[in-house]
């Protein structure tokens, strides 16, 4: 089983920076597929960034919603997924939480709060 663990999550102004990180308990390159979901009260989760390795490329991709603002990343030595959360917007105010899917299954961490304020 893969146990992931994100931190970083915190209060921000609008417009300020945040970066999240998670960290897992396996050597990521094993694991195919990793990501970063969010879901706020009275909303479904939704997908924010993934980012997925085939051979030596990572492949990454992006809401809309959040596309040119957030980067995610992953140092593999590290075992660690980052998402850099630029240009903040009260909108982004949600619990996040990392995701990685290992063998065809999926792992959640427990999340994380971003708070964006006005």
């Amino acid at each position: 089983q893969v146990q992931l663990v994100e931190s970083g999550g915190g209060l921000v102004q609008a417009g300020g920076s945040l970066r999240l990180s998670c960290a897992a308990s396996e050597n990521i390159f094993s694991i195919n597929a990793m990501g970063w979901y969010r879901q706020a009260p009275g909303k479904q989760r939704e997908l924010v960034a993934t980012i997925i390795r085939r051979g030596t490329t990572n492949y990454v991709d992006y809401a809309d919603s959040v596309k040119g603002r957030f980067t995610i990343s992953r140092d593999n030595a590290k075992n660690t997924v980052f998402l850099q959360m630029n240009s903040l917007k009260p909108e982004d105010t949600s619990v996040y939480y990392c995701n990685a899917v290992h063998r065809g299954v999926d792992y959640w961490g427990q999340g994380t709060q971003v708070t964006v304020s006005s």
